[in-house]
């Protein structure tokens, strides 16, 4: 499926802080814990746990946030079906960094092995 401009608009302009929440529940529900979602945020983006707390009080959106990331190096390597949208087919960067994100938390949340996770 291809993502049309006001979806990658609509990604784009998504609050941080609004869906951080919505991560952590979803994770815990699990078994997970915050510490596992800050480690794989960390993982992608660079941001330690202070700056994560940091962008959630500042109401971030996506498109902030990821200008501010540095991205894994290997984060390219992340693949597969985020809500109906093949990650390495995504054309717009915001919107496939985001989805890197939401894969991520997604294997976190199946019970991926941490290190499983980190090590791609």
């Amino acid at each position: 499926m291809k993502t049309t401009d006001k979806h990658n608009q609509r990604v784009a302009n998504m609050k941080f802080s609004s869906i951080y929440p919505l991560y952590l529940a979803k994770i815990e529900k699990k078994g997970r814990t915050k510490t596992e979602l800050n480690q794989v945020i960390e993982w992608l983006t660079g941001f330690d746990e202070e700056k994560i707390e940091s962008l959630i009080n500042q109401k971030i959106n996506f498109k902030d946030f990821f200008k501010q990331a540095t991205l894994h190096p290997n984060a390219h390597r992340i693949k597969g079906l985020v809500c109906g949208y093949r990650i390495e087919e995504i054309d717009n960067a915001t919107t496939r960094q985001t989805r890197y994100l939401d894969k991520l938390v997604g294997d976190l949340a199946r019970g991926r092995k941490i290190e499983k996770i980190l090590s791609i």
